[in-house]
């Protein structure tokens, strides 16, 4: 999800993430090694091929 910037992000456990640039990319997969800041990891998800019996 993109939003507009800057931000500062509060995580559960009350750690606060912030960004300084004018858009930020913010994870909703948890698959970023950069939570809650997105690092497109969610790309490399391999979806599995569909049966020809469907």
């Amino acid at each position: 999800m993109i939003i507009d910037g800057p931000v500062e992000i509060e995580l559960d456990d009350g750690t606060r993430v912030t960004s300084d640039r004018f858009a930020v990319a913010v994870c909703t997969c948890r698959r970023s090694k950069n939570y809650p800041l997105c690092d497109t990891s969610h790309r490399a998800k391999k979806r599995p091929a569909q049966s020809s019996e469907d």
